[in-house]
């Protein structure tokens, strides 16, 4: 049986070199450009090579393209965060506001925000400094301010409850971004006894000095993870919210 020919071949003519077979394979595969496209690969890019990886030119290089090509969809770098932020608080969820439970209402929206947070590492650093505009961010905001209102607290209460309470969440996640940068290849094992060994020199502080850092040495290297520590200061800022709410007065 005769040898079908590869495209644009006849026998008479010499075979296409297979570099640009290669070439025009690339190109045949490259995904089409749209904003959604693009902010994928932005979401993509900040897991896997943080946020300082991020920059247009990377995009455009994830995306088989030419950096100009994005400009056709999105403005600038910062328009690009604001969209990939936008897109993470579209699967933040919240609930209907009941006012004889609005605390734990509060507690597990700030929980499920860390959740998604959490499944998008880079993108916590994105939002510190951000103004959630976007419709996803501004239903959030608008979901959250009915929560802290059914708890019957003065407007400003609730007001500079939901940047406080917020900021404290995100501010968790990116720690948490920190930490598994410098320590992502360590052993559980390891950090532990990187804790311990702190902990070691604290307690050899002269204590005639140091007697409170010495006296808290255990508890202040404590390795239960980051969660008990950010249920904590949940726990600590919803006491101090409540005790504004109105609700106490009847």
């Amino acid at each position: 049986m005769a040898k079908a020919s590869a495209p644009n071949e006849t026998p008479d003519t010499a075979p296409v070199p297979p570099w640009e077979r290669t070439r025009k394979a690339k190109a045949q595969t490259r995904t089409p450009l749209s904003q959604d496209t693009i902010v994928e690969a932005a979401l993509h890019i900040l897991e896997t090579d943080g946020y300082d990886g991020l920059s247009m030119r990377r995009v455009a290089a994830e995306l088989n393209t030419g950096a100009a090509s994005l400009y056709a969809h999105v403005a600038n770098k910062d328009e690009l965060l604001k969209l990939a932020i936008d897109r993470v608080f579209g699967g933040i969820e919240f609930p209907e506001p009941d006012p004889e439970h609005w605390v734990e209402q509060v507690r597990e929206m700030m929980r499920g925000t860390r959740r998604v947070l959490q499944a998008h590492p880079g993108i916590a650093r994105a939002m510190l400094g951000q103004v959630p505009f976007g419709p996803s961010g501004m239903r959030i905001v608008e979901g959250f301010m009915a929560l802290l209102r059914a708890g019957e607290l003065p407007d400003r209460a609730a007001a500079w409850a939901g940047d406080v309470v917020s900021l404290y969440t995100v501010a968790s996640v990116f720690e948490e971004d920190i930490r598994y940068a410098q320590h992502g290849d360590s052993s559980r094992e390891e950090i532990e006894a990187w804790a311990e060994q702190m902990k070691a020199y604290v307690k050899a502080l002269p204590v005639a000095t140091f007697p409170n850092l010495v006296a808290l040495a255990d508890p202040l290297f404590e390795t239960g993870g980051p969660d008990g520590r950010f249920e904590f200061g949940l726990d600590l800022m919803l006491r101090g919210l409540a005790s504004y709410s109105r609700r106490n007065e009847s």
